[in-house]
């Protein structure tokens, strides 16, 4: 039946010109072709003079992706919090909004078991401090979570530009920080989600942008961002922090030859260590106050309580030490699983590194691959070299871990479109054969991008949902919210209008899944609504009773569609 829909759809419909969805689909994109073509020459003057002015451009870019994604509110409003990766990222916001690291343990915790949450020695997240910190300030400053997420975004647009000013020439920087709108603004899971990526990938601009920079001419500045950067990389992903480290270590091999250069890095180091040391300071507060050492993370106490996060591929699987309960034993056999109990072998590692080189087509729209292959092609400098040698390492340094999701090495993202770039810009410098000048497929390729963004931006600004829902299956990593298809927001409607606080008890069905409705903020006493595990009748009474005068409900997710109820007891 699915498939009768869909080839119907592309069947003419009854109007009087008789077009169908494929025929809209082809007018829409020539229409974006001809207005790119009549609209450039007016607007390439004003792009010729943003680019060569640094902080009006970086504003620009800044500001571009914010309002993009601020005129979708209307068919796709502030993403709701489904996953466990969400919820575990907003409880470590709530926690640095009441400027503490860590919860204490809760007396009734069992009722509130959720997966990549520690329960003892303190209730916490399981994340690094990072990304929290994104979300806290949208918290503290604007009353949302998510406001930060636009936020950052919005600096990763800006940052991209800045750190492309020193490779190639400004009028190309300006084209990557409008690339890394397309890819990473409005439209990409990084901006409609809580699980990040913009602050990873802004201390990858902060880093790859200072060392060229550094090397050319010694400022104090440059240190310092490069330092920041290196700490801002620790905070949010401190695996790939390493990764990052060693490209860092990479680089200056490859620049510095000569005696001169290295005591001007040698001055730079002090710089750097003071600037990343905070990132250290923090993870060693948060581990004493999450974990109770200041050695031991609080991912990693995660793994040992709970047997997840899994073990990198040469380790083997975690085992778990204490009693799991249904959904976190699914989550944990699901991680155990990926990881499988085979020991690691030269080629189960390239078959792996060889199925991820579908996910890099995130940090890249498909025409721009023109541009990598050019880049490789004219690969001359050992300068050149590095910058597919850096990217290498985030590749295979990524790969001894079992789950792989773009955001993982989003520090590396723009050295995807420093690639791009640099490979369009040679290509437009080609003059011969002269029937086929390089700028001509440049303009092509650039085009393109262009309505491949436009088209899919004008898809979900001006669609129903039933038009995004039917073409979603169309669109390369579409992450647009749109609807209600988990029954969350009816839920939390309800309750949210439900006079007084309220007590949720969560019953899951016998084949539930790995969708998470356990979730609850720092301060769980004193908040509005508590999510708690249904344990059976006398578990529930006492927590009943230990939150009297709540009003009682039962939420069962698995329904069809999920339904809240008044709570009754046990079925």
């Amino acid at each position: 039946m699915y498939l009768f829909h869909l080839l119907r759809s592309f069947l003419p419909l009854r109007n009087p010109i008789g077009f169908g969805a494929s025929d809209f689909i082809a007018f829409a994109v020539a229409e974006l072709l001809v207005l790119i073509v009549l609209s450039w020459p007016a607007l390439q003057p004003y792009a010729q003079w943003l680019a060569d002015r640094t902080a009006w451009c970086m504003l620009s870019l800044a500001v571009l992706p914010v309002a993009l994604r601020l005129g979708l509110l209307v068919h796709s409003p502030v993403p709701t919090p489904s996953t466990s990766d969400d919820f575990s990222y907003l409880l470590l916001a709530d926690t640095l909004s009441h400027f503490r690291l860590a919860n204490p343990a809760h007396p009734m915790h069992r009722f509130f078991e959720t997966i990549f949450v520690l329960q003892q020695p303190s209730y916490s997240s399981i994340y690094p401090l990072g990304q929290g910190l994104v979300l806290a300030f949208g918290q503290l400053v604007f009353r949302n979570p998510w406001t930060g997420v636009l936020l950052s975004t919005g600096a990763l647009c800006a940052l991209c530009y800045w750190m492309l000013r020193a490779w190639v020439r400004p009028q190309w920087a300006l084209l990557g920080g409008l690339l890394a709108v397309a890819e990473f603004g409005p439209l990409s899971y990084w901006m409609n989600s809580y699980w990040g990526g913009a602050a990873s990938a802004s201390a990858g601009c902060l880093v790859f942008g200072s060392l060229p920079r550094l090397c050319e001419r010694w400022r104090t500045r440059d240190a310092a961002l490069l330092g920041t950067g290196i700490a801002i990389q620790f905070l949010t992903r401190p695996y790939e922090g390493t990764l990052l480290l060693l490209s860092v270590v990479l680089f200056f091999l490859v620049a510095l030859r000569v005696p001169v250069e290295w005591r001007k890095l040698l001055r730079a180091v002090p710089i750097i260590v003071l600037a990343a040391s905070p990132a250290l300071v923090l993870t060693l507060l948060q581990n004493k106050a999450v974990t109770g050492t200041w050695t031991t993370l609080p991912y990693l106490l995660n793994r040992y309580e709970y047997g997840v996060p899994t073990t990198l591929t040469f380790q083997p699987n975690a085992v778990p030490h204490r009693e799991l309960t249904a959904d976190q034993d699914l989550d944990y056999r699901a991680q155990a699983a990926v990881h499988g109990n085979g020991a690691e072998t030269l080629w189960r590692f390239i078959e792996r590194a060889i199925y991820r080189i579908r996910f890099y087509r995130f940090f890249l729209l498909a025409p721009l691959y023109v541009g990598l292959a050019v880049f490789l092609v004219f690969v001359r400098t050992l300068r050149q070299l590095w910058v597919p040698a850096a990217l290498m390492l985030f590749i295979l340094g990524s790969n001894f871990y079992s789950y792989f999701y773009p955001h993982y090495i989003a520090a590396a993202a723009c050295l995807f479109l420093l690639v791009a770039v640099s490979g369009l810009e040679r290509l437009h410098g080609l003059i011969r054969p002269a029937w086929l000048r390089g700028r001509y497929i440049t303009q092509v390729t650039i085009l393109l991008c262009a309505v491949h963004f436009l088209f899919w931006y004008g898809v979900h600004l001006f669609g129903s949902d039933e038009v995004a829902s039917a073409l979603s299956q169309y669109e390369t990593w579409d992450f647009i919210n749109f609807g209600d298809p988990e029954g969350r927001i009816a839920i939390d409607n309800q309750l949210a209008h439900a006079p007084g606080k309220q007590l949720v008890f969560v019953r899951y069905g016998p084949r539930h899944m790995f969708h998470s409705w356990i979730h609850n903020q720092a301060d769980i006493d004193r908040s509005r609504i508590v999510w708690a595990r249904d344990l059976g009748p006398a578990e529930d009474e006492q927590l009943r009773r230990y939150y009297p005068g709540r009003t009682v409900w039962l939420v069962e997710p698995d329904a069809a569609p999920p339904r809240i109820t008044p709570f009754q007891g046990a079925p």
